[in-house]
């Protein structure tokens, strides 16, 4: 084997459970247009995994199990492998970072790192990066956002703390199990020490980074005659309504150029719709299955149609030659998936294979012997050396606010709160009574 073939999602769920079967149906859409063969988040991680097993088992007839689990407030990450290639899962490591209010996650991201043995009888791995994340909304936090990406770049940092064997649990978090433990031992290259895997810029890994990074197309927010400039559908790219031209203003494109954001990092070619913000009207047309990919596109009207969902990554890693092009990562396909009824955002797929090291693919002598160390960018940001005790003290403060929202925005917090206070009321009548006597 080669490559490694990777298929990442990103989606906005606007606090809506998904409806598992219509996502299972479309999950891999944008493969077929190629022709390519924390307990409140329980309910939700637990539709993603019903929906992506319908979806691989139509797809390829194959299993695949969840080995990655995990959140930071309301942002979650899921790392799916088929399950004849689990136990070639050596490490996983994982890392949080919170920003926005008090650094408590309403914004943050959540970031894996697996260690995957490419051989069975060599001791060397190719670390995969992932890293889910959702930063500052608003057309006018062009700033913030790119604050957002320096806290992720400071202090999404790797602990790297190794598990044995037998430390592995199969199922979820509801069953009281541990999924971010290793699926084998260590394989680790000696070469990669701890010192040198902690941070997002590790030198032999690749990296992907997917979410709703909320980057606009506009600086401002429009005006009543700026909707008449939003992108329409059926019309051909040198029509000005063509959402080609939009793309021009694309915020993240443009910090990207100028060294500002995401440094270092690439994304495959735009070539689809802006990914929000979508219309009370339109969710509701997806609810009903009324789109027929001729109705016009309908959106909102007090936020620029905007590319907030995206997916970026970082390629050629150290043990890559400098003359390293059929070594990068290999984009097969960068699409949006349809408009769901539970959220404003159509979510955003990305396929891409990627190169194994050359030595583990037994490559002839000759070749590597004329390989030389490839230039790798160095993370723009040092790590900040508070970065353990800002996030457990965010934590806290998170666990409180946390519990708070679930009495006071579940229907299960408010029967438990009502049935306290009925609980409190009459023991406090039933001490009163007996007071009296």
């Amino acid at each position: 084997m080669e490559d490694l073939n990777l298929y990442i999602l990103t989606a906005n769920c606007a606090r809506d459970r998904i409806d598992v079967d219509l996502f299972a149906n479309h999950f891999f859409d944008p493969l077929t247009k190629v022709g390519r063969g924390g307990s409140y988040l329980i309910p939700y991680f637990d539709a993603f995994v019903q929906a992506v097993k319908q979806a691989t088992a139509k797809q390829f007839n194959e299993s695949y199990e969840s080995v990655v689990k995990d959140h930071t407030g309301m942002t979650g990450l899921m790392v799916f492998a088929r399950a004849d290639v689990t136990d070639r899962i050596s490490s996983i490591d994982t890392a949080h970072v919170g920003f926005g209010f008090q650094e408590m996650g309403n914004k943050g991201a959540v970031g894996a790192r697996l260690g995957y043995v490419v051989d069975d009888h060599s001791a060397k791995t190719v670390d995969l990066t992932f890293v889910a994340a959702h930063l500052a909304p608003m057309e006018d936090a062009l700033e913030q956002r790119n604050m957002d990406w320096q806290s992720i770049v400071e202090r999404l940092v790797f602990s790297q703390q190794p598990s044995s064997s037998s430390e592995i649990k199969h199922g979820g978090p509801d069953e009281g199990t541990d999924e971010n433990a290793a699926l084998l031992g260590e394989h680790r290259s000696p070469d990669q020490s701890e010192s040198n895997r902690r941070d997002l810029y590790a030198p032999n890994s690749y990296l992907f980074l997917a979410g709703d990074l909320n980057y606009r197309t506009s600086d401002v927010g429009p005006s009543k005659t700026d909707v008449l400039r939003f992108p329409r559908r059926l019309v051909n790219r040198e029509d000005t309504t063509h959402y080609s031209h939009l793309l021009k203003e694309d915020q993240l494109m443009r910090e990207m150029r100028q060294g500002k954001s995401f440094h270092g990092l690439s994304e495959a070619p735009i070539d689809f719709p802006p990914t929000y913000k979508y219309s009370d009207a339109a969710r509701q047309a997806a609810r009903l299955g009324v789109d027929s990919g001729d109705a016009e596109w309908e959106w909102s009207s007090h936020r620029w149609p905007s590319w907030c969902d995206r997916i970026l990554f970082l390629d050629t890693p150290s043990w890559a030659g400098q003359d390293s092009c059929d070594r990068r990562v290999k984009p097969h396909t960068y699409d949006a998936l349809p408009l769901f009824p539970q959220s404003d955002h159509r979510p955003v797929a990305l396929a891409v294979s990627v190169p194994l090291p050359p030595s583990l693919r037994h490559t002839p002598s000759s070749e590597s012997n004329h390989m030389s160390p490839s230039p790798r960018r160095v993370a723009p940001f040092s790590i900040d050396p508070h970065w353990r005790s800002r996030r457990d003290t965010a934590r806290r403060k998170e666990v409180a606010v946390g519990l708070l929202a679930y009495l006071g925005l579940t229907w299960e917090g408010n029967g438990l709160l009502l049935a306290s206070t009925i609980g409190i009321i009459g023991a406090w009548v039933v001490l009163r009574s007996l007071w009296d006597v």
